[in-house]
């Protein structure tokens, strides 16, 4: 009685495992279906594209009629609002040399620049609650970008910093 129970089920196995196979024809329908609509596409970007090319005329044009309004001199400058701690006053564009958190590392900073000979200050941006140390400020951001350079030397991270007042 064993014997023909797993007799049963093995045929009932191997009859569940081919009723499932895809015959060839199924796979022939669907490959005569896929290249059908694939030269469909090939024709009809050809047409749509002969006609959505068009091309408009070259005017040349001299190197002097050229003209670049924003940021002339490749020089970037982070605009923050920032609001005077301790120094004379800011101008439009200042050279920042340290952000600290802390007002007591500022203070330092700006204290060991003063004996230096520079006319630093010390502001602070509320948005990130950090206190910016300005070791120079000008009005034009050429004279601001030559002292940021010069101070590169000995601060690597010195950068401009525009009041956003």
């Amino acid at each position: 009685m064993k014997k023909y129970m797993v007799l049963c089920a093995g045929l009932c196995a191997a009859m569940a495992f081919t009723s499932c196979k895809s015959s060839e024809s199924a796979y022939k329908k669907a490959y005569e279906k896929a290249k059908a609509q694939e030269t469909a596409q090939q024709t009809t970007p050809e047409t749509a594209q002969t006609e959505a090319n068009v091309v408009a005329p070259l005017v040349d044009k001299p190197a002097t009629d050229t003209q670049v309004v924003d940021n002339v001199d490749n020089v970037q400058v982070r605009q923050e609002r920032v609001s005077l701690v301790n120094g004379s006053g800011l101008k439009h564009f200042s050279v920042v040399v340290g952000s600290f958190s802390l007002k007591a590392n500022a203070d330092g900073l700006q204290q060991k620049l003063r004996e230096a000979g520079y006319d630093a200050q010390v502001v602070k941006n509320e948005d990130r609650n950090m206190y910016r140390v300005v070791a120079a400020t000008f009005d034009s951001k050429a004279d601001a970008a030559a002292s940021r350079n010069e101070f590169r030397a000995k601060y690597p991270d010195a950068w401009l910093l525009y009041n956003a007042q």
